[in-house]
């Protein structure tokens, strides 16, 4: 009995070591990619176009500014990447969702 309570108490200790591994991972990733496209912020949409091409789509948030959206998938995971362009035709934010 005490051998079995052992085994499952070794089995979770694991277990919750490996989900803090792929949290951290995923934390990592994150911070890279916020880190990637934060160097956008204050560049005209032309740089952005340079770097990232032409968006997949565009259309207009409820403050008119323009929203540029890049759209690819990875490992079969849609990655989204939204851009805010100005009436000055600068980038002022982004947001980005299932990109590693």
């Amino acid at each position: 009995m005490k051998n079995l309570l052992l085994a499952k108490l070794i089995f979770l200790l694991v277990f919750i070591s490996a989900c803090e591994t792929v949290k951290k991972k995923s934390n990592e990733a994150v911070e890279k990619e916020n880190k990637k496209l934060s160097k956008f912020i204050g560049q005209p949409e032309s740089e952005l176009k340079i770097v990232m091409g032409n968006p997949t789509e565009e259309s207009k948030n409820e403050k008119g500014s323009r929203i540029l959206v890049y759209k690819n998938k990875k490992y079969g995971i849609l990655c989204e990447r939204q851009f805010e362009i100005n009436e000055f035709d600068m980038v002022i934010g982004f947001n980005s969702k299932g990109c590693f």
